[in-house]
């Protein structure tokens, strides 16, 4: 370990360790500005969203929605073949949207843009110096600033024999070749819900065990359409099953779990873990320089995201509260921000991270999307609060696609069109929201998203009508009685 004196002068203004979204935009935002950075990798650029991540699940959920369209194909007065699935070839196209997007994550591109990009493992030797580990000797760098964006890792969850089955995580799935004829997936989480549904969608006989239900944060009536949808591509949902062990019995893989009627031996040929996702911060030197921990396994950091040590800072999943890729590349311009200019404009040149309007979607079919608070969150924390319910079963898009299925929740403050938070549930979901979390970014109402126009007939207007039926509930019935009474003296 390094003396903790402070260099004399340093090699670069800012090391980045880590290259998935955090540590790239990290990075990224520091060379525009013209300052020497360094990022250095052990493992795959892009992280996990490109490599085992939003990207791959995306383009397994795309054949997997396509599938569900075909079957329902006669509804639209076209008849086909039943279609055949050739699981290796879904799984060679979702390797090439990997090297496909995989450009904009490179070594190449970044070291372009002005950053020098080094492979290899990172440890902290002080607040102000790397040692690095390229597998060719070992370098040491110092900096100003350091970042940590070293992302989260798949949790395997303590299972007897668990080590003696085959088993995967949302990180190896993308290894399999041949769909599995039955697959089990622990975890009713996003990730959990998504997989299974798009496997089932393929033809592998799914079940999910949810020890505490499905999607915990959303409000009842969300994870109701879900568990419609589940249903609907062949997913079996265990909730409130205790996964209790393993066990190979006459050769066959089983998961043993139990409930209220006694324990039941789910047969499966691939178990897949979805049970949540822990920091990765061993082996980095934390521990040697007291940089602390929270209760969840990520770092410790304030609102400028500054750990212990005002030079080391932590972004993304490393240091939470979200494990979204778009909220570790929010992340990261703070922690850019903050570890290039802090302190030298005193107070003003520290940003406190804002987590004020955080989106989240769920890729399952139906979508989930929600920004801000739901009924559940508002009632939690004694929020007072009106809700608007716009059902998309009455939108002209959605019923000439054939998808007029869903619905758009709002909370407002009783009688204001402020937005508290927007929860929809439906196709689509994820590109709705957006127009949403703009306006509650910027303080735009609900009678601001009424008087904008928008194109008919496009899913977009599902904002406009939500907003149109905030407006009904809340029309000024006097001035309407006396309007009535003025029409009728002009009518004579």
């Amino acid at each position: 370990m390094n003396s903790l004196r402070k260099p004399r002068r340093y090699d670069r203004n800012l090391i980045v360790i880590g290259a998935g979204a955090g540590g790239l935009v990290t990075a990224y935002i520091a060379a525009a500005v013209k300052a020497k950075v360094t990022l250095i990798e052990g493992h795959q650029m892009g992280g996990d969203c490109l490599n085992t991540g939003c990207v791959p699940s995306k383009a397994l959920i795309r054949p997997a929605r396509l599938l569900a369209d075909l079957r329902r194909a006669g509804e639209f007065g076209i008849h086909t073949e039943p279609p055949r699935v050739d699981f290796a070839a879904v799984m060679d196209r979702v390797r090439a949207v990997i090297r496909q997007v995989e450009p904009h994550d490179s070594v190449e591109r970044y070291t372009a843009l002005g950053v020098e990009v080094i492979r290899g493992h990172a440890r902290l030797t002080s607040p102000w110096t790397v040692e690095i580990d390229t597998g060719e000797g070992r370098r040491s760098l110092s900096a100003r600033a350091i970042v940590l964006a070293t992302g989260a890792a798949p949790v395997i969850p303590a299972l007897p024999g668990i080590e003696h089955v085959r088993h995967v995580t949302s990180d190896t799935v993308w290894d399999l070749d041949a769909l599995p004829e039955r697959l089990a997936v622990l975890g009713g989480g996003p990730i959990g819900c998504e997989l299974a549904q798009a496997f089932a969608a393929l033809g592998s006989r799914v079940t999910l065990v949810a020890r505490s239900g499905l999607l915990g944060r959303e409000d009842a009536d969300v994870v109701a359409r879900v568990e419609q949808g589940l249903a609907a591509d062949g997913v079996r949902v265990c909730k409130g099953a205790e996964p209790l062990r393993c066990e190979i019995q006459d050769g066959a893989q089983r998961l043993i779990v139990g409930g209220p009627d006694g324990e039941e031996a789910i047969p499966f040929d691939v178990l897949l873990c979805a049970t949540g996702r822990k920091a990765r911060v061993a082996g980095y030197g934390l521990e040697e320089l007291g940089i602390r921990l929270t209760r969840a396994g990520t770092i410790e950091v304030n609102e400028t995201l500054q750990t212990r040590h005002p030079s080391i800072y932590a972004c993304g999943d490393a240091a939470g509260p979200y494990q979204f890729t778009h909220a570790a590349a929010h992340q990261a311009w703070y922690a850019a921000v903050n570890a290039l200019f802090s302190g030298m404009l005193g107070p003003i040149g520290r940003f406190k991270a804002d987590y004020r309007v955080m989106p989240r979607v769920t890729f399952t079919r139906p979508e989930v999307a929600r920004v801000g608070l739901n009924e559940t969150g508002a009632q939690a924390k004694g929020i007072a609060h009106e809700i608007t319910r716009y059902d998309l079963a009455d939108l002209d898009r959605a019923i000439t696609d054939g998808a007029a299925q869903g619905f758009i929740q709002v909370l407002t403050p009783p009688g204001k069109d402020r937005i508290l938070g927007v929860s929809i549930v439906g196709e689509h979901a994820g590109e709705l929201l957006a127009e949403f979390t703009l306006a509650m970014k910027h303080n735009l109402g609900l009678n601001k998203i009424l008087g904008t126009i928008h194109p008919y007939p496009t899913w977009s207007e599902a904002a406009k009508y939500a907003a149109g039926e905030w407006k009904r509930a809340h029309a000024p019935q006097g001035l309407l009685a006396w309007l009535e009474r003025f029409h009728a003296w002009r009518r004579g």
